[in-house]
């Protein structure tokens, strides 16, 4: 058995070997223990460069955030005063009565179709718009008829031409063997 003295003596005689054993093994011990928190701190450092990316894109993107929340409600007032409510009856007529005047077209049917009733407990998105469905039957000539289907489709309201046909007039008289029937299914855009 070795005493302490003698290890102390052998200590002595060469220093830097024992000094270097004694670096190595702790060395070793330090890297050991640390080893094992070597994958936290890599996954702490991907999250924290990740929440960093991400917040510097929320700087730049915001930086014209309320320029961007004034045009998009602005456009949404837009959109929502073109709507047709399907409770606003006659007030949903009238943009045909009044398309019937400038167009020099003859209404002879208008009718508006029933609105489907939203399914209770329905799955799927809840939207914030409906179709409201015309029934629509006009006599005029050709050009009359063509500038009605143009200011139909580019008007104040959205719509939708579902169906079309066009008959001749089928009547007798002179005037009125010129003129032409569109029968129309169309959608208007609606809220509910």
């Amino acid at each position: 058995m070795i005493t302490n003295q003698q290890l102390l003596a052998a200590v002595k005689a060469q220093p830097i070997g024992f000094g270097c054993g004694a670096l190595a093994v702790v060395l070793g011990l330090a890297i050991y223990f640390r080893g094992g928190l070597l994958p936290e701190a890599e996954s702490l450092l991907d999250q924290n460069a990740t929440l960093g990316e991400r917040i510097d894109a929320n700087l730049k993107n915001g930086v014209q955030l309320t320029e961007q929340l004034a045009a998009i409600t602005s456009a949404r007032k837009q959109i929502e005063a073109r709507l047709v409510r399907p409770d606003e009856l006659a007030k949903n007529q009238q943009f045909f009565y009044k398309l019937e005047a400038e167009t020099g077209i003859k209404l002879i049917d208008l009718r508006q179709n029933q609105v489907p009733a939203a399914k209770p407990g329905a799955k799927g998105p809840k939207t914030n718009y409906i179709p409201v469905g015309y029934a629509v039957a006009v006599r005029g000539s050709y050009a009359h008829l063509l500038d009605f289907l143009r200011r139909l489709e580019s008007d104040q309201r959205f719509c939708r031409v579902m169906t079309a046909s066009i008959n001749l007039g089928g009547t007798s008289d002179k005037d009125r063997a010129n003129e032409l029937t569109l029968n129309l299914g169309l959608e208007l855009l609606g809220q509910p």
